[in-house]
């Protein structure tokens, strides 16, 4: 399951398989051009795996991409609500608004998002996503405002569900394209035990 794209100076991918003995991943991605002036980028990992697990999934990233100029915190609330009698999911989502060049994002649940950087040493984390704990669909806390951090060209936002292992972020090849990294990191570091997905998305400068 693998898509990739640019919208405005924002260059995505993502990378995805589900669990080696399933056919279906309940791990999905989105994309979403926001007339123009923002990026939508969200990961939804429906809790379980197969089938079941994919239709929650699906459900949220309709809901989301439908709504998607809404304010995130208000996305979450929405999915929330049309998810009740599904397994859930967990679920960020991060927005770039490019004339602010600001980041936002929230999460409920376990799928991990940072912002990183090139560093004399390697890899600079610059900021992660608070998330809360829950499940949307079943139970979530207040959701709280989402955050908001300065992004800048190079940064390159990292989204990832709990099938791929935590050090993931090591070994980030900061000269590859956004779908070779998405590609690396599933490759390297999905666990066999689990549906995985990885989004990568790299701030180009302005759009020419």
């Amino acid at each position: 399951m693998h898509e990739n794209g640019r919208i405005g100076p924002i260059e995505w991918a993502r990378a995805g398989r589900p669990l080696p003995s399933e056919y279906i991943s309940g791990d999905r991605g989105l994309a979403v051009d926001i007339d123009g002036e923002a990026a939508l980028f969200g990961v939804v990992d429906g809790l379980g795996h197969g089938p079941e697990a994919a239709a929650a999934a699906l459900r949220a990233i309709d809901a989301v991409t439908r709504s998607g100029s809404e304010r995130l915190e208000v996305l979450v609330q929405l999915c929330h609500r049309v998810l009740e009698g599904t397994r859930g999911v967990a679920m960020t989502l991060a927005r770039v608004d490019f004339a602010a060049n600001t980041l936002t994002w929230t999460g409920v649940g376990n799928v991990t998002a940072d912002l990183v950087a090139k560093s004399a040493t390697g890899v600079q984390i610059r900021s992660s996503a608070r998330l809360t704990a829950g499940i949307v669909g079943y139970r979530i806390p207040e959701v709280r405002p989402a955050q908001v951090v300065s992004i800048r060209p190079g940064d390159l936002l990292v989204m990832s569900t709990d099938g791929i292992a935590g050090d993931y972020l090591d070994h980030v090849d900061f000269a590859a394209s956004a779908v070779a990294i998405a590609e690396e990191l599933l490759g390297k570091d999905a666990k066999e035990t689990d549906d995985a997905m990885v989004l990568t998305a790299r701030h180009r400068g302005a759009s020419t």
